[in-house]
């Protein structure tokens, strides 16, 4: 659902791309900076410190927007490739699981929602990958893309509500899982 708003956002976010690319750092650069802050989310969601789902949540938000900035550099300075968006979509997962698993080592969650999440989640990214190799494009759908999880995780859970949010997760990635193998299987072309 976000990625449909990126072209009412397309000024403002290459006006982010362009100050972040004036820095001269590689867009691959930002894909770590995005990854190193995710890394430091899940391990305050994993200590359960006071004040962790806040200070998680805030890490997790800036963490989506290197994310987002990486993409925008890419783009202003001509420098988008395979290897970087390979590099930036595994760090996404890798991002996800790890965020993941700090909230099932902080036991804000049943564990059991918590593995469903991570592999609901994966497998809504693989039905993309998989319809990619298949030469459909399934950017734009279902309701829980990553961007969506994320955002759920993050604001639930810095209001406190973190089990909440890891059940939404879970029911948006399952519909969105659905949505795509249903939007996959139309469009194959045997």
């Amino acid at each position: 659902m976000l990625n449909n708003l990126r072209e009412t956002l397309r000024p403002t976010l290459e006006k982010i791309g362009k100050g972040f690319a004036s820095t001269g750092l590689s867009p691959n650069f930002w894909t770590v900076v995005g990854l190193v802050i995710a890394f430091v989310s899940a391990i305050v969601y994993g200590f359960g410190i006071e004040y962790g789902l806040i200070v998680g949540g805030i890490l997790l938000l800036v963490s989506g927007f290197f994310d987002m900035v990486d993409g925008q550099v890419a783009r202003i300075t001509g420098k988008t490739s395979n290897k970087g968006s390979y590099l930036d979509s595994m760090f996404d997962k890798i991002a996800e699981t790890a965020i993941f698993l700090g909230i099932l080592v902080g036991g804000y969650a049943e564990p059991y929602l918590v593995l469903l999440a991570i592999t609901l989640s994966l497998l809504v990214s693989y039905a993309r990958a998989k319809s990619d190799a298949l030469n459909i494009k399934l950017q734009g759908v279902g309701i829980g893309e990553r961007a969506e999880r994320l955002l759920v995780i993050a604001i639930i859970g810095m209001i406190g509500f973190m089990d909440y949010a890891v059940i939404i997760v879970v029911i948006i990635a399952a519909i969105t899982l659905i949505q795509r193998m249903i939007v996959t299987a139309k469009n194959i072309k045997e």
